[in-house]
Formats: structure tokens, sequence, C-alpha cells
């Protein structure tokens, strides 16, 4: 059974869940969690609270609820700029989760992919029992500090010069014309202008320049798709600044517009915030679904009352045994989530066999020698999907969040 459609949420629509609410989050998504989300939780260190809750609180509650069971951390935007734009790797841009860090390892002549638990895994887990090192708090301070200094005026009057045939009137209007600036323009002339935008360092754009040359100067859109797209997404946030379509006194626009740069690598993307529901929907490709975050947290809140009326020693034997998919009722907005971006799971649910508990054993210490036995190939190895025979993930989850017990008892 598939575990779910991959969805992004940004910090909006977390806060408002409830831990109840979040584990069902967790359970029926595979949820790519943005870089960003992690700076602005940390950043809530800083922020003045009330109702004499402290910020350690404050961000530990926000760590317990964030996924950790089916939860991957995204890779830097900046760093997925690189590999595309220096050709290292091709990114992937279907809606697939691109997880950093793993290392090809070899055992009993089967190869396939380990990964550790990475920084930001190990820092929620800290942030659950409120322990912060003192360089998070460092960087939760100097981002207060950067984000209230933040000043569109420049960008304003910048890009206010580029409306030779009027001011776009609307958000759609906005990003044609960004599309036709970078695809229409001489190449050249968009690519280093576009290299400046997303913020490539100037030692670093000849490289750039050099390789597009080198390859017959192909369009942007099919030298480097993912540079394309940020391009994309920062041009237009600069012409919708300069058009008066987005306010240039919320200095935190831009933090929320930086979750964009992720919509790629999802099939549903969920947020309550009034920027995101105005700029999301023009992002998405038609495979991809836009969620306001409260329509989510009151279809979680349903299905924690659903599953709340089940027997007592059907929700003692754990989440995978009773809900490892959605109810098939489609009133459930899970549950057509679940329809639109996995249409086969109700024909994978009836053929369904009970797994066989004797492989149990076998199968944890398989797991054990891939962890300590398994060895290492060169550090930049890479495998493609077909030659991978297994992957292996290594995280710290919660045996209870809100009040449900993920496992039963059987499950160490």
């Amino acid at each position: 059974m598939s575990q779910g459609p991959i969805l992004i949420f940004d910090k909006s629509a977390l806060q408002a869940m409830n831990p109840d609410e979040a584990n069902w989050l967790d359970n029926f998504f595979l949820t790519n969690i943005t870089p960003i989300f992690y700076i602005e939780t940390l950043a809530d260190l800083e922020k003045a609270v009330h109702a004499g809750r402290t910020p350690e609180e404050i961000v530990g509650n926000l760590a317990v609820k964030t996924p950790d069971m089916q939860s991957s951390p995204a890779i830097h935007h900046s760093k997925l700029l690189g590999t595309d734009l220096y050709g290292l790797e091709t990114v992937v841009m279907d809606g697939r989760i691109l997880r950093a860090g793993g290392r090809v390892v070899t055992l009993d002549g089967k190869s396939g992919v380990f990964f550790e638990k990475t920084k930001e895994e190990e820092a929620l887990y800290r942030w659950q029992e409120h322990e912060f090192l003192d360089l998070e708090r460092q960087i939760a301070k100097v981002w207060r500090r950067e984000l209230s200094n933040v000043d569109y005026e420049e960008t304003y009057r910048f890009f206010q010069k580029w409306f030779l045939i009027g001011k776009p009137k609307t958000l759609v209007e906005a990003k044609v014309l960004a599309e036709a600036l970078i695809d229409g323009s001489p190449q050249a002339a968009s690519l280093v202008f576009g290299l400046n935008l997303v913020g490539v360092p100037n030692a670093a754009q000849q490289q750039v320049v050099d390789r597009w040359q080198s390859v017959g100067k192909p369009p942007l859109r099919q030298f480097a798709p993912y540079f394309r797209y940020v391009y994309l997404v920062d041009l237009f946030f600069n012409l919708a600044i300069a058009a008066d379509l987005i306010s240039r006194d919320r200095s935190s626009n831009k933090i929320d517009l930086a979750y964009v740069y992720y919509l790629p690598f999802c099939q549903v993307f969920t947020s309550s915030n009034k920027l995101h529901e105005r700029v999301v929907p023009l992002f998405l490709r038609q495979n991809q679904t836009f969620v306001k975050g409260q329509e989510l947290k009151t279809d979680l809140r349903k299905l924690d009352e659903h599953y709340s009326a089940l027997p007592e020693e059907v929700k003692a034997s754990g989440l995978h045994k009773f809900a490892d998919c959605p109810p098939e009722d489609t009133a459930f907005l899970v549950t057509r989530l679940w329809d639109t971006h996995l249409p086969a799971w109700r024909a994978l649910k009836a053929q369904k066999k009970e797994p066989d508990q004797s492989k149990h054993k076998d199968l944890i210490a398989e797991l054990d020698r891939i962890e300590h036995e398994a060895q290492s190939s060169d550090p930049s190895a890479r495998i493609s999907a077909e030659e991978m025979q297994y992957v292996t993930l290594i995280r710290n989850v919660m045996r209870k969040k809100g009040k449900w017990n993920r496992f039963g008892p059987d499950v160490k």
C-alpha cells in the first residue's frame, strides 16, 4: 500500500492543527519539509509571545506536531540551483521528493542507499524537548533582525521601469509578463540577469555562461529548467510588487514566496497564508492540488472523530493495522486527494494480504546488517532507481502523537 500523496505544508498550516490532527497528516501523506519551515520555526525563539507561554514552548509544541514518520527534509533550493546550472545532475521536477545525504552501500552483492538522520531531523527531536543550541538561538536572532530590515522600495522603483506598455492588472498578467521577458529576451542577457536575480555569486556566473555556450546556447527552459523556474518565481514577485499587486509593506512576503521554490517537489501544497492562496495556484502543474490549510485541518479533525469511534482493542493495534489508508468514503477530503494522486490505492487495498509475521525478525536482522555491515561506496557514487535493491532510512519517530499510540504493543 502506498504511503500517501507527497505534500508540502507551510508553517501557518501546521500551526493551526492540534497534535491529533497532525498525527493524521503524518499518517496519510509523505511530507516534504522545506528548509524555510525549519528556519521559520526556529525564528520563533525570538518572537514576542503572549498568554504566558515561552518561546521555547511555542517552538517545542510546533516541533511535536511536525511530521516525523513519513517525512523527508527537502534539499535547499540553492543546492538544486547549483546542480542544475552546472549540469551535475538532472533536477527532476515531477512531484517526487529529492532527499539529500544518502550513501550507496553494498551488502551480499546487493546495492542500495542508506540515509542517516539529517541535521534537521536531529534538531526537531531536540526541539520537541525544548533543547536548543546556542548557534540556533543566534540564527533566530539574525533571522528576526534581517526580516525587520527588509525594504522593497528599491525593487518597486527599479521594476516599474519594465512596464513599457502598462502595468499588469492581475497576478496572472504579471506571471505572463515574467515568462515573456525570460523566454522572449535574448537568452544570453536573460541568463545573466537571472543569475543575478536568484543570487548566484559573480565568481560562478562566468562558469555557467561558459557551459551554456558550450552546449549550443539553448533556451533557458531547456538548459536549466529548475533555474528557469526559480528565476520565473523571483521575477514574477518583483513585477507584482512594482505593479502594486503584492504589498511592499509586508516584510515577510519574500519569505512566504520561498515556499514556492519547492512546489515542483510535491503533489499537494497546503497553506493558510493569504499570499500562498493567491500565488501558488499560478505555478501548479495540472497534476498538483492546492488545499487551504483550514480545509485540510477540518478534514483531519473529521478523520480523528472517525477513528476515535473505533473499539479500543482496534485502536490499540497501531495505526499501521487500522489506518494504513484513508476511509473509502469520498466525503473525506484526504480520500479524494488519494483518489486524485494515487488512483490505484483502492485496487491495491483489495489485493492486500496480511504480512507474514514469521518474517519480521528476519527483516529486522537484515536492516541491522545493512546499518552496521554494509560497505560504503565512494562518496561521489550514484545509483539509479532501477539499480537500487533497497533503501534504508534512520529516523527518530515519536511513539505517541496527541492521544494516539501510533504503534501496537508488538512493535518495539
